[in-house]
């Protein structure tokens, strides 16, 4: 039997981070394990799971919506139990970083990544999803495009979120990080900084400080 994680980085590394995918794309799609081969190359051991509707995707191709919140909260409880044996930070892109955010402050975890958070559906600020940024106590880095149709930074610097919530963010990238050809950026550049922001963020929690 397969197993359902893909892994990168020493399985003896000192920290692991759980990443969780967002809603329309699996633990395997480009982004995901660019990020994740690049923060293995940081010493970092990375696991990538796939939420249950994203495993019945796999295993018959269709495309379905992503499960109810209770069923993907209860799932990456599973997978946080499963590793309870490492070090870990969690986190996730878009909606696996949300999950994440839900329960980060009630699992024995290190800290929490959320890379793109969508804080509300696009032109739609009133469905405001981040009420419990205000009060989260677990050390958290959210990396976000600079004008992310989920939470630009216009609107993300008027949101009350806690001491304990760092927010940086990626020059004219959108929700996927892709910044225009015209802004001077690329895809690539915005990739390296997102790794090495990570890398820097996740080897803090256990006390190794890249600066």
């Amino acid at each position: 039997m397969s197993s359902p994680y893909l892994i990168d980085g020493p399985s003896d590394a000192r920290v692991s981070f759980l990443f969780a995918h967002g809603a329309g794309a699996g633990m395997d799609h480009d982004f995901m394990t660019a990020v994740a081969q690049g923060l293995a190359l940081n010493g970092i051991e990375v696991i990538r799971f796939n939420f249950p509707y994203m495993v019945q995707r796999a295993i018959d191709g269709k495309r379905r919506p992503p499960d109810r919140q209770p069923k993907l909260l209860a799932d990456f409880h599973q997978h946080i139990e499963h590793f309870s044996n490492r070090k870990l930070v969690v986190g996730g892109k878009s909606m696996g970083g949300r999950m994440a955010s839900l329960i980060c402050d009630d699992v024995n975890v290190l800290g929490l990544a959320c890379l793109g958070f969508p804080f509300h559906p696009p032109k739609k600020p009133e469905k405001f999803r981040g009420e419990h940024l205000a009060t989260i106590k677990t050390p958290t880095l959210i990396l976000q495009g600079d004008r992310d149709t989920f939470g630009n930074k216009e609107a993300v610097s008027r949101f009350d979120l806690s001491s304990a919530v760092s927010v940086e963010y990626l020059a004219d990238g959108d929700h996927s990080f892709h910044p225009r050809k015209s802004s001077g950026y690329t895809d690539q550049q915005h990739l390296i900084s997102i790794i090495d922001s990570l890398s820097t963020f996740i080897l803090q929690q256990v006390g190794d400080n890249r600066e």
